[in-house]
């Protein structure tokens, strides 16, 4: 069950937030100047956090082993570059489609790749981002961000602090004044109402989680993959940050009526990707709660069946690409569950939702 935590947001917001991904981080060769070379520093990096946060954690490991100069730090990950303003959870989960545990990623404090990534100033960098990208996200949702840019200067460092440590409780407090509620959240709502056993009638019911129309702001990661190969693991690696196609666009939801799902928000982002076939989303509740109906009126399929039939259309793709996996917060969601439930859930703390997904193509898909 999803429940509200007093103060604390729901119970899967806090397994989000509480998410880390277990680093190990070497000095590249050409920096080590002493013998032997120093260990890996082994350290956990939050999932909602950027990899330059983690500099002050990092440096004092490898400094007596540096050579002189001045420090210009940046990550690489199989000889890529890894661009310091995506989110840690975002960076492995795009990168590793067979999660690695730990992470082994190589530390530089020298030869900055200016050419691939653009400066970093360390956290100054990165909160630049995040409010600037905090903006982008309340314009979309609200059609301008003065919320934000009243908050108070205590308000300010008070979010800014709360995502550094991770603090769910104080974002939360903070956030609220932001007024970016985008959608219900229908899924969760539709489970406490059961769990509590209501007695109010249908229309009752379908009143409480109607969806409310609004934009919700989606990065989204297309990572083309022009290799055949059945197992995660076998998937060539990333090298060049071309073979990734990045869309910065909202996922419009018009209106109440049916239930809006992940595979909805997918298709409205990658439309080239699925066939001109649309999902029998009226009377699905109705089969789930009796299966469908007979002529006799007996139920003649189980919910069960419903759901894997769902679930085998929601994949319906073009002939020239197969979608191998869908990744939000290392989570490979079913297509059919709510979006508000997502959204709600599964955004970033600057009010974006980071989608990942890979996509077998014969060629490389250009959006």
């Amino acid at each position: 069950m999803v429940m509200d935590y007093k103060g604390g947001g729901t119970e899967a917001q806090q397994y989000v937030w509480g998410g880390a991904i277990p680093l190990q981080i070497h000095l590249h060769d050409s920096e080590v100047t002493t013998l032997p070379s120093p260990p890996p520093a082994l350290i956990l990096a939050p999932r909602m956090g950027y990899l330059p946060l983690l500099v002050p954690q990092i440096r004092p490991f490898f400094s007596s082993s540096l050579p002189p100069g001045v420090d210009t730090v940046w990550f690489e990950y199989k000889g890529l570059p890894l661009k310091w303003y995506i989110p840690t959870g975002v960076l492995f989960d795009l990168l590793c489609a067979e999660p690695e545990r730990p992470w082994n990623l190589i530390v530089h404090f020298r030869g900055y790749p200016g050419n691939i990534l653009t400066p970093c100033e360390g956290e100054d960098s990165v909160k630049w981002s995040f409010v600037n990208a905090l903006k982008e996200a309340a314009y979309i949702i609200n059609g301008n961000c003065k919320n934000i840019m009243n908050l108070s200067q205590s308000d300010q460092t008070e979010l800014w602090l709360s995502v550094l440590n991770g603090q769910l409780e104080f974002y939360l407090r903070v956030s609220s004044k932001l007024k970016l509620e985008i959608v219900n959240d229908d899924f969760s709502l539709k489970l406490n109402s059961s769990a509590s056993k209501s007695r109010q009638s249908n229309n009752d019911s379908e009143a409480v989680v109607a969806t409310r129309t609004g934009k919700i702001p989606v990065r989204l990661y297309l990572r083309n993959i022009d290799e055949d190969f059945d197992d995660l693991e076998d998937a060539p690696t990333v090298d060049s940050w071309d073979k990734i196609s990045y869309i910065n666009r909202p996922v419009e939801i018009h209106g109440e009526g049916e239930c809006y799902t992940l595979h909805d928000a997918v298709k409205a982002l990658l439309p080239e990707l699925f066939k001109e076939e649309s999902l029998p989303y009226t009377n699905i509740d109705k089969a789930e709660e009796g299966g469908q109906q007979s002529d006799d009126g007996s139920s003649s399929r189980s919910p069960e069946e419903t759901r894997e039939e769902l679930s085998e259309r929601a994949e319906l793709l073009s002939d020239s690409a197969e979608i191998k996996l869908v990744r939000i917060q290392g989570i490979e969601p079913k297509m059919e569950i709510p979006f508000g439930w997502v959204v709600k859930n599964l955004m970033n703390p600057e009010h974006y939702l980071h989608i990942c997904v890979y996509v077998k193509v014969l060629q490389p898909i250009t959006i």
